[in-house]
């Protein structure tokens, strides 16, 4: 059975919907759309319905990647429209198709942020030091495996290149391409890296945004 993927943006208030919440909610909008997702057998079973790399809650995205099985219903041309109108504010499909390419080959994630600051005048020259902080060869932040346990990662190979710009008296606009699995650099290490390693970096407040993903060529994902 061919899979089908939809591509869909998460912004606004939908930031705020956890992954699990976000499951529930495509599947009750396939539901109500007339479209029969296939589901595993067994006494307890499942949709074959799956998110790529699943955002972080308060993170934007404008590209992101379900994976689903159907039995039936509209043309996948039409899906778009049908499941928007189905979906909560913040929640739009932008496209529906066949999928040709595997989750495990996205490779790498653009991403967009802006870190605030309360009182620090100068932000051009703080925006000189961050990039100095992230042009560096080796940098090992501290983080949680999945056990519980602590370990050190170095972030540095996982950053394809990374901007900041000025914007404004108390905002730096960044710019950066990530790795995105095996292991991923989400905003989260990012942030981490600079309150263990030059806290005085740090923002008081940041928004992040997921804008592309692409293949191991930087070709974009489909």
């Amino acid at each position: 059975m061919p899979r089908h993927r939809l591509r869909f943006a998460k912004t606004g208030k939908a930031v705020y919907l956890s992954h699990l919440d976000l499951m529930r909610t495509m599947q009750r909008a396939f539901l109500r759309t007339g479209v029969t997702i296939r589901h595993t057998e067994g006494f307890n079973p499942h949709a074959y319905i799956s998110v790529a790399l699943p955002l972080s809650v308060g993170v934007e995205s404008r590209c992101e990647l379900l994976d689903f099985e159907r039995l039936d219903g509209p043309s996948l041309d039409r899906l778009p429209e049908l499941l928007t109108a189905q979906l909560p504010e913040g929640i739009e499909v932008i496209s529906a198709y066949e999928a040709e390419t595997k989750v495990k080959d996205i490779a790498w994630l653009s991403i967009a942020g802006t870190l605030e600051y309360d009182a620090q005048p100068n932000t051009a020259e703080l925006a000189q030091r961050l990039t100095a902080f992230f042009a560096q060869p080796e940098l090992s932040v501290k983080k949680r495996t999945k056990k519980k346990e602590e370990t050190e990662l170095n972030i540095a190979p996982l950053l394809r290149q990374i901007t900041f710009v000025p914007d404004g008296d108390h905002k730096i606009k960044l710019e950066a391409v990530v790795a995105a699995q095996n292991p991923p650099l989400g905003p989260g290490l990012l942030l981490d890296a600079i309150s263990q390693k030059a806290p005085d970096l740090a923002p008081d407040f940041t928004v992040f945004s997921r804008l592309e993903a692409y293949d191991r060529e930087m070709r974009v994902f489909l």
